[in-house]
């Protein structure tokens, strides 16, 4: 796990000074080791950070040449299948200096060209320098667990795996003006919005070749996600889930450093732990975050686990005053906006402090089993997508603001769809809040749907894409990047894992989405490996006391007249804490970030 960095820039005079400046922006997320490529030519520059997991030696240092082949390679993430294609490698006549995921990557490429990231399981973001080609090489992984921004101008190009990176770049982008609508609307900056204009992710499962000096590009999709259902056969899928699942969490176990689980309580978590503690040799680290409001905390379920599997567990007790000493530096290790990312930074923080480089987590199960309420309202959802638009306008004068966002259901596109379900503020609350219009709050919206396909699918299977493409995308893989690797600490999730994704896909959503419980296939294919008390219970997410908290914040304070408004509404209870947040946030990020060069 490390983080990237690259410049073409011909107008540079100091690119080696622009290209560590780029680099140690993000030194948090690679404290181990640090490198850089300069091109004896071209007016190219790559950079690289080292957070050491699989060969801890300097042989792992980057960025790494095959100099013979004109290869140079900079990589954020872990390949898990790095053992089994180094021995098809080995097969074909390749020979290895390291044992580094790193170099099979480059030998790969060798191999096969663009063609090999569809081999790779992994997490991962890259850029290789192909000299026989003249090109830059770009790829990020089939789920997009990993980030990857690029920036292109007329005759510049520089790429990053954090925004803060391109302030220091050399070259100038302006801020995004509308960033604030999108991040009103969802809570988060839903792909591809950034906060600065002209910089956007590559596409999650794509490769892109740079040609240079021309900068002509070329994008390749090499993974979409297909929900096809064709195994109808319960009793087939329940062995298949178990056996696909044990292999991820036994590939995610690969490490030479110190490496453990989140443990929140809930079915995810626990499960793995539970799936861990079979494959790996020596006793498992687990950990978790307790608090004094008990209706918050999930001890007595995270206990009867570590009973269960014998790890050495860590609980940390998070309070008010932790909370309120630590959130200016969890704003700073925010890279993009969301409202949701400090449940985050703590745990991340506390892993380090138990001794951790990496640790296991359950992000996305809820997403491909079926575990939000919305793959249980999603009918009901639609039918209020058959009301006229007229009477839904009607619904922006509700004080509810459950009421107002059903006018989301007037939105004929895949962001409308979706903001049906998870949306925060409505459009016309918006404008009030950024004093502009309505229309051109809904003319945003409408523009970030074209950049998204709607799904050839239906009830739960097309939740599923929605929550997978917006939520999960947009916040919580956002969120789990920035937020552990600000601690220098990397996160894995196995059930995102290539080979498990693909098996869901082929399972039919009448199976996967049994209106009996939330994820229960899951839970099928494992409730005898958990206590009852886990998985018969309320769902229960991990979250902060953040409404108690907040109401006693000094940096939560109104700080203009249309914040005051809010303000008085939250204190009432009439506003949710997460929509007071959100705006409170919207103007404090900013403040906190340098967000233009």
């Amino acid at each position: 796990m490390c983080r990237i960095a690259g410049i073409y820039n011909p107008a540079s005079q100091q690119l080696d000074r622009e290209i560590i400046a780029m680099r140690d922006a993000m030194q948090h997320g690679g404290p181990d080791d640090a490198g850089v490529f300069m091109h004896p030519e071209l007016p190219l520059a790559l950079g690289h950070r080292r957070l050491s997991l699989i060969d801890l030696s300097y042989n792992g240092h980057q960025p790494m040449q095959d100099r013979e082949a004109g290869l140079t390679l900079v990589f954020n993430g872990e390949i898990y299948n790095y053992r089994e294609l180094r021995n098809t490698l080995q097969k074909k006549g390749h020979a290895f200096r390291t044992e580094t995921d790193t170099e099979v990557i480059l030998k790969a490429y060798l191999e096969w060209g663009t063609d090999a990231f569809e081999l790779f399981n992994g997490m991962f973001a890259l850029a290789i320098w192909d000299a026989s080609q003249s090109q830059l090489v770009l790829a990020r992984d089939h789920a997009g667990m990993k980030p990857l921004y690029y920036g292109l101008t007329e005759n510049q190009f520089c790429f990053a795996s954090e925004m803060r990176s391109f302030a220091y770049s050399g070259i100038s982008f302006e801020e995004r003006k509308d960033w604030e609508i999108a991040f009103l609307a969802f809570g988060y900056l839903p792909e591809p919005v950034t906060t600065l204009q002209e910089v956007v992710p590559l596409e999650k499962g794509t490769v892109m070749t740079v040609a240079l000096p021309s900068l002509k590009i070329r994008k390749k999709k090499f993974f979409e996600w297909q929900l096809k259902g064709e195994l109808q056969n319960e009793k087939e899928a329940i062995a298949l889930l178990r056996e696909t699942l044990e292999q991820s969490v036994e590939r995610h176990l690969i490490a030479d450093a110190p490496l453990g689980l989140f443990l929140s309580g809930g079915i995810d978590s626990s499960l793995l732990t539970v799936i861990a503690a079979r494959y790996r040799k020596e006793q498992i680290k687990t950990l978790s975050i307790v608090f004094k409001e008990k209706v918050f905390s999930e001890d007595r379920f995270q206990s009867m686990i570590v009973r269960q599997t014998g790890t050495d567990h860590g609980a940390y007790e998070v309070s008010k005053e932790i909370f309120n000493n630590h959130l200016e530096d969890a704003l700073l290790a925010m890279d993009q906006p969301s409202f949701d990312g400090i449940n985050t930074y703590f745990i991340s923080k506390y892993a380090r402090a138990h001794g951790l480089k990496a640790v296991l987590s359950g992000v996305g199960a809820d997403e491909l089993f079926g575990g939000y309420p919305s793959f249980f309202k999603y009918r009901e959802l639609q039918m209020l997508r058959k009301i006229p638009g007229r009477l839904l306008e009607g619904l922006h004068h509700f004080p509810d603001q459950r009421v107002r966002k059903i006018t989301y259901a007037g939105m004929r596109h895949i962001v409308g769809e979706y903001l049906l379900m998870r949306g925060l503020f409505v459009t016309q609350n918006i404008a009030e809040l950024l004093d502009c219009s309505q229309q051109e709050v809904e003319e945003v919206l409408e523009g970030i749907s074209q950049s998204y396909e709607t799904p050839n699918c239906s009830n739960g299977n097309r939740v599923s894409s929605l929550e997978t493409n917006f939520y999960l995308l947009g916040q919580l893989l956002k969120d789990a990047d920035c937020m552990s690797m600000w601690h220098g600490l990397e996160i894995r999730m196995p059930f995102l894992d290539k080979e498990l994704m693909m098996m869901v896909g082929v399972i039919d959503e009448v199976i996967k989405f049994n209106p009996v419980r939330p994820k229960y296939l899951l839970l099928k294919a494992f409730e005898k490996d958990l206590p009852a008390e886990i998985w018969n219970r309320k769902k229960q997410g991990f979250t902060f006391p953040f409404e108690g908290w907040l109401k006693s914040n000094e940096y939560t304070l109104p700080s203009n007249a249309e914040e005051e408004k809010l303000y008085g509404k939250f204190q009432k209870g009439q506003l949710n804490w997460s929509r007071y947040w959100c705006a409170i946030l919207m103007s404090r990020y900013a403040q906190k970030h340098k967000i233009a060069a």
